[in-house]
């Protein structure tokens, strides 16, 4: 959970907004109670409306895209996908001072999945990689390039940043020489050469939810970044999530060639390096999964 200003130009945000917002555009909840949900998430802030809704509202400008894209696509992947993804119930729009678009969703059970405390990581394993697989054999067309689903060099100032930036940072413990090799190994592996495919672009811990009592995957949540691309951007949770055993099921699950699988852990290590530096003081629950982020990848060369 947030514990300061993540970024410029956030929008205030509290119960009393989201119930006048409910009220005056879908009154037939208006007596339902409204509560916010604690959640490490950077773009949104999600409110529980009564017992089955979910409020999903934009916390910046940035999110009104991720927003609309929800809009236009989770209607149409719901059924492809082996998992369930948000409903949409209701598309709320600005008002009471209130500047973008917003989402109530049907209310998704389940909780995050924890790293070193997953009950069943090879299943979840197999249950990730099953999803992955379906997203990529999605054709429907029209879509977007996804977020982060470029060449993996478009990302490369940004992750020199972030590792200088880490290096003033000695607190952090970095070894940002090794990072960088890392990173660097990345960039001479081969490009995806083969037509982009579908891709969630965010399977970050906190987009996930799992069976409290069997470990299993049951829903994959906020799809703001989904869009087409190179097929490593969603092996994320190789790193972010799973141990080494689990790791390896993901992999070959997905038959994931040493390219493919060079260019997934360099892309999940950049978006860890420059997450840490912006969210250090602001989201622990970011911070926290870059570090983790870091380590196993390191402990993996």
């Amino acid at each position: 959970m947030s514990t300061g200003q993540m970024h410029p130009g956030m929008h205030p945000i509290d119960v009393g907004l989201v119930r006048r917002l409910v009220a005056g555009q879908f009154p037939r909840w208006a007596h339902l109670p409204v509560e916010r949900v604690a959640s490490g998430g950077t773009v949104n802030a999600m409110y529980r409306l009564g017992d089955d809704m979910v409020v999903r509202l934009p916390l910046v400008r940035g999110g009104v895209d991720d927003v609309m894209r929800e809009r236009t696509w989770l209607p149409e992947l719901a059924a492809r996908l082996p998992t369930a993804v948000p409903e949409l119930l209701g598309e709320g729009e600005r008002a009471h001072g209130y500047p973008w678009p917003w989402s109530v969703y049907r209310w998704l059970a389940g909780a995050n999945p924890e790293v070193g405390l997953l009950r069943e990581p090879v299943l979840l394993a197999e249950d990730l990689a099953a999803f992955v697989a379906a997203m990529r054999s999605i054709t429907l067309t029209g879509a977007a390039q996804a977020h982060r689903g470029g060449p993996l060099a478009s990302l490369d100032a940004e992750t020199r940043a972030a590792i200088e930036e880490l290096r003033r940072i000695p607190q952090e413990g970095v070894d940002c020489d090794a990072v960088a090799a890392v990173w660097e190994e990345a960039l001479r592996a081969p490009g995806h050469d083969g037509p982009p495919v579908w891709l969630h672009a965010d399977l970050m811990p906190g987009n996930l939810l799992v069976d409290p009592d069997t470990g299993r995957l049951t829903s994959v949540i906020d799809f703001g970044c989904l869009g087409t691309g190179d097929p490593a951007c969603d092996l994320f949770p190789a790193w972010n999530l799973l141990p080494a055993k689990a790791r390896e099921v993901f992999r070959d699950a997905l038959g994931v060639d040493d390219a493919t699988w060079t260019r997934g852990r360099g892309r999940t290590l950049s978006q860890a390096l420059i997450a840490l530096p912006y969210y250090r003081d602001t989201n622990p629950a970011m911070a926290l999964n870059a570090r983790h982020v870091i380590r196993t990848v390191l402990r993996e060369r």
